[in-house]
């Protein structure tokens, strides 16, 4: 069939626009070649079910040679040219933010258009959506023009139609992947170290319904090992503190008021005093200095809605998966709100955006934070102040005067999502004019400096706790997407400051986003129970420093050996070092496993 080899053609040359519209770095000639060779299975696997419809209409045309087999197939053609534009389009143009092909992950936006195209500029929006309309026109045209009006009349419909039905099992085996005991899979195209040249070799489509497909039985999922074995490898990783462990005690009461700052994509690779772009940090540095400064801390995720997730209720970041997009799941998790809050604590959440994005609001209502103060809580203008919604410096000095006022002697638990140091990057600030990128994390930088400033000279301060630490990182230099599986990617700080805090102090234990409950509700001599996945990092009892995250369909894990990086899709390592540690990629995995385990029975 003509039209299955167009589609074939399509794909394979859709391949070279997506590699030059998203590299970050030269690629040799043979890249391409070998990415469109990689690829050929996954876009004839696609081909062929797209085909389909049109053998079966074949079939039925031998027996009934007066039907019009173009009129019939002229809407099927037309919709098979839009969706395979859409797919082709949306898919490049979403890498460089996602830096994963197209997966089930967009439904998860869907809800919140908006949002998710806050972003981007209307016109980065309507040039795209012109090139889909135009690639949707000319495919839907050529597929039909290609479709002959009427088969020719046969004498031996019987051999014809069996001739057919043999294509067709052709087609079954193209589309099944061969004849081998594994069906088609984005892993039989991986072929490089290099992840970019893997993911340009995925066909979106293929990678789209594949995900799209799979059980939403979380027990079901990574099950890599026997449960006795799991076990076994689980052990111990998530140590619970006996009465009799000893804990590092950095405040001087045990009731004070706590903030935490979540600051949008600040990773190490924007925190100058961990190796990171110079000139970007100057006030968080002056405050880790001043403070309790955890310099070997890894997020556990790659996004704010799994971010949140991971320092607020201590359960790791999930690959495909957003918990806060399930909230019959997420309002089963523990919460440092709901801790606090039956400890006596007045509990409230501050984001200048759209609290309903990734279904924030529910999560947090339901994990015990008595108020929300939102984008809609502002006026109009400092509302369009971002893309996003209201502007940092305009959400922090609300925080200031919030903070300042409060005169009662309950005590409270505050927390902060900024918003500003998110693509498209545009704000009121120009430190470095000519990258985007680092000037809007300069600016969240100088406004938290200058919030806390404010704070020293306030009453409120002398018992006050703030800890201040990332939702995930962000691509820098702006491109550089292959980190994103790289542990240096998941490198994070954390500072805690504030008048409560003892001594300054520098913490270098490997630790990830989800030990900060567990971490702080020691602190506070309050029970962790229930934070199955966070570890008190300052008790005698964690012996076993590590991190571990995941990405969009894989996990790291890192301790004092090395790391490992170990990719799901197509199950291989990615990356190892400084050599091979097969006990290192088993934890990993032990923990996925868990998690998941422990996701579907809740």
């Amino acid at each position: 069939m003509i039209q299955f080899a167009v589609l074939v053609l399509l794909f394979a040359l859709w391949k070279p626009i997506f590699m030059l519209y998203n590299q970050s770095g030269p690629l040799a000639f043979t890249d391409y070649l070998q990415v469109i060779w990689h690829g050929l299975s996954l876009d004839a696997t696609v081909a062929g079910y797209l085909s389909v419809i049109p053998l079966l209409m074949l079939i039925v045309s031998i027996w009934f040679p007066a039907l019009s087999l173009r009129k019939w197939l002229l809407p099927y053609w037309s919709l098979i040219g839009l969706l395979v534009a859409i797919g082709l389009v949306v898919d490049t143009a979403l890498y460089e933010f996602w830096g994963f092909k197209l997966d089930a992950t967009i439904f998860n936006y869907l809800d919140s258009p908006s949002e998710a195209m806050a972003s981007v500029s209307i016109g980065f929006v309507i040039l795209r959506v012109s090139v889909i309309f135009l690639l949707a026109v000319l495919t839907s045209v050529l597929l039909i023009r290609l479709t002959p009006h009427n088969f020719p009349p046969v004498k031996h419909r019987i051999l014809d139609t069996v001739s057919a039905l043999l294509i067709g099992g052709c087609l079954f085996i193209i589309i099944r992947g061969g004849v081998s005991e594994s069906t088609a899979n984005i892993g039989q195209v991986y072929f490089s170290q290099h992840q970019f040249l893997n993911h340009a070799a995925v066909n979106p489509l293929f990678s789209l319904i594949s995900s799209a497909g799979k059980s939403e039985r979380f027990e079901d999922k990574y099950d890599f090992f026997p449960e006795e074995k799991r076990a076994s490898l689980f052990d111990g990783l998530y140590p619970v503190a006996s009465s009799d462990s000893a804990t590092t005690h950095l405040l001087k009461t045990e009731r004070p008021n706590i903030l935490i700052i979540v600051l949008e994509g600040f990773g190490a690779v924007f925190t100058e005093s961990l190796g990171g772009a110079k000139g970007a940090s100057p006030n968080f540095d002056r405050i880790a200095r001043e403070g309790v400064f955890f310099t070997q801390f890894y997020a556990n995720s790659f996004r704010t809605d799994r971010g949140t997730i991971c320092i607020f209720s201590g359960y790791p970041g999930l690959p495909q998966t957003s918990v806060m997009k399930i909230p019959a799941k997420s309002r089963t998790l523990p919460s440092i709100a709901a801790s606090l809050s039956a400890a006596g604590y007045r509990t409230d959440f501050l984001y200048g955006g759209d609290i309903n994005f990734t279904n924030m609001k529910s999560y947090l209502l339901g994990s015990g934070y008595q108020q929300i103060t939102a984008d809609t809580d502002f006026t109009l203008a400092e509302q369009r102040s971002n893309a996003w919604g209201v502007n940092d410096d305009i959400t922090f000095d609300h925080l200031y005067k919030v903070i300042a006022n409060r005169t009662d002697s309950q005590p409270w638990h505050t927390a902060f999502l900024t918003l500003s140091s998110h693509e498209p990057f545009e704000v009121p600030f120009q430190r470095f004019p000519n990258d985007k990128r680092l000037n809007a994390f300069a600016y969240t930088d100088a406004c938290l400096g200058k919030f806390i400033d404010q704070l020293k000279q306030t009453p409120a301060w002398e018992n006050l706790l703030v800890i201040c630490l990332p939702d995930h990182s962000c691509d820098y230099p702006e491109g550089k997407i292959v980190g994103r599986t790289s542990p240096d990617f998941y490198h994070i700080p954390m500072v805690w400051t504030g008048g409560a805090i003892k001594k300054p102090m520098v913490v270098d234990k490997l630790a990830s986003q989800t030990d900060l409950p567990a971490t702080l509700l020691a602190q506070l001599g309050l029970s962790a129970d229930g934070f199955d996945f966070s570890r008190n990092i300052l008790d005698s009892s964690y012996t076993y420093p590590f991190a571990f995250y995941t990405f969009n369909d894989g996990l790291g894990f890192i301790d004092s050996t090395g790391a490992t990086v170990f990719s799901n899709e197509s199950g291989k390592i990615i990356a190892e070092y400084p050599s091979a540690d097969t006990l290192r990629l088993q934890r990993g995995q032990a923990i996925l496993q868990t998690v998941f385990d422990d996701l579907g029975a809740r």
